[in-house]
């Protein structure tokens, strides 16, 4: 019998924590698929700050790094520069990410690092409870904005990609979603680039993802889908920010 659809290889068979309609899930999946099918596992370095992707190393079936709260690039930074011949990514949530690891993620782009980083985006702080967090949406409700993000009071959300991508160092940035079918399969292929651009030495490379939080948002996994559709894509619009080559030296050699 032909096999139509497998587990992939990029992936351990440990449970994950995830609540139900999460979509960490879906985009662990795609991430494991790409370094599997670009047959780069057994010279992968994962690394995985706070965040409610914290125990990602059980779950991912290569070399995992344990990373303090926003502080990801800087430890993967450390990791490319002492073995440049590895496949070296980051996944961060929007709190770790667009928080407390601003400079972090700032520098590791300006200095056009030779790293990808995995970036999901679910509008609000999910392992500590549901707080507002950067990205939360004008007017969204919140644990710590109950009446919702007063941007006069608060701030307006921040844009990562947009943020980036005038930054010189950066090679590739695009911000995909996984709330539908066709959304999953474009940001597959933009997590694959964001992998392709690193191997070729291109620089630094970043696949924004928006995700859900049902649980947080107060909402079903069903619902949480359409809120991606209806509220954060209109504010976040997918798409490709930058593709370009920073003139990074090829992989194994010093940087």
């Amino acid at each position: 019998m032909a096999v139509i659809f497998q587990k992939t290889k990029g992936l351990t068979d440990c449970e994950t924590h995830y609540c139900p309609g999460c979509t960490h899930g879906i985009v662990h999946r795609l991430v494991a698929e790409c370094l599997e099918e670009l047959g780069v596992l057994g010279k992968t370095v994962g690394v995985c700050p706070v965040g409610c992707a914290v125990m990602a190393y059980d779950y991912f079936n290569c070399d995992m790094v344990e990373a303090p709260h926003g502080r990801a690039p800087a430890v993967a930074t450390g990791i490319k520069r002492v073995q440049p011949g590895n496949v070296v990514f980051t996944y961060q949530g929007d709190g770790d990410l667009a928080a407390i690891g601003t400079a972090e993620t700032i520098h590791a782009a300006t200095r056009g690092e030779n790293i990808t980083v995995i970036f999901i985006n679910n509008a609000i702080y999910g392992m500590t409870g549901g707080q507002m967090a950067p990205t939360t949406l004008p007017g969204q409700v919140t644990q710590t904005t109950p009446y919702g993000r007063d941007t006069g009071y608060s701030g307006f959300p921040v844009k990562v990609c947009e943020l980036l991508q005038n930054v010189d160092g950066v090679a590739f940035a695009e911000r995909t979603a996984v709330n539908t079918v066709a959304h999953i399969r474009q940001a597959k292929a933009a997590i694959k680039k964001a992998f392709t651009c690193q191997l070729e030495g291109r620089g630094f490379s970043i696949v924004e993802v928006l995700s859900t939080c049902p649980t947080n948002w107060g909402m079903t996994p069903v619902e949480a889908l359409g809120w991606v559709e209806e509220k954060m894509i209109p504010y976040y619009p997918l798409g490709n920010f930058a593709d370009r080559d920073v003139h990074r030296k090829p992989e194994g050699e010093n940087v």
